[in-house]
């Protein structure tokens, strides 16, 4: 299967070479001739003018050449696979280190969605260094968080608290005290939008409000 590149910085990678006091042709070289990566100038020259893309081995053995960490050519890592390869981890290693098989774990980053258990979740967290919102990202969970904190916040949020703490390495009460202010808020917008049922706004506050209901509860957990 063709795995997409990560988002390289083109930029970086050309500042990189420069500060180093290389040119393309050094660049080449040292791909050839420690990584065994065959590559001209030219391809060089197009990663860093944006017009060609290195793919996951070429980056990292781009950031053994250029001494810097791959996380330093990827402009913006998202998915598991962008945070992986930043890290410089190859999928053995990283499914090695957080306890599932190869196998399992290549079909998860291939299809996008994490389904590791609980202790896992962390132990991938860890090893990527992904803070609880940068996780729930990169395993695909976006849609389902807004989807639990959605029903928290207008129904018992006390029944989201454990579903939530399993998606995300965050503190049992931490959770707690921000679906409760998810739910406590969504309700006062939806009071105080019923006594504007003339002028037809009935709703419309709740309705906004879950429509930006991740953002809330970010902004509840704090940083």
């Amino acid at each position: 299967m063709h795995q997409p590149s990560p988002p390289f910085d083109a930029q970086a990678a050309r500042r990189l070479r420069e500060a180093l006091g290389m040119a393309p042709g050094h660049v080449a070289y040292g791909l050839r001739a420690q990584y065994g990566i065959l590559v001209n100038p030219e391809i060089v020259a197009a990663w860093e003018r944006g017009t060609a893309v290195p793919g996951e081995q070429e980056l990292t053995a781009l950031a053994g050449v250029l001494w810097c960490s791959p996380s330093d050519l990827i402009a913006a890592a998202s998915t598991l696979r962008e945070h992986r390869v930043a890290r410089g981890l190859s999928a053995e290693e990283l499914a090695r280190r957080v306890g599932v098989s190869a196998s399992a774990y290549q079909r998860m980053e291939d299809e996008g969605r994490w389904r590791g258990t609980e202790r896992q979740t962390a132990a991938l967290a860890e090893v990527l260094g992904l803070g609880p919102r940068e996780l729930i990202t990169a395993t695909g969970g976006d849609e389902a968080l807004a989807e639990l904190l959605r029903d928290a916040a207008t129904t018992r949020w006390q029944a989201y608290v454990k579903p939530a703490v399993k998606m995300m390495p965050l503190p049992k009460r931490v959770v707690e005290s921000a679906l409760q202010r998810l739910h406590t808020e969504y309700h006062a917008r939806m009071v105080a939008t019923s006594s504007w049922g003339a002028s037809g706004a009935t709703g419309d506050e709740g309705r906004a409000y879950l429509g930006e209901i991740t953002s809330h509860f970010w902004a509840a957990v704090g940083p």
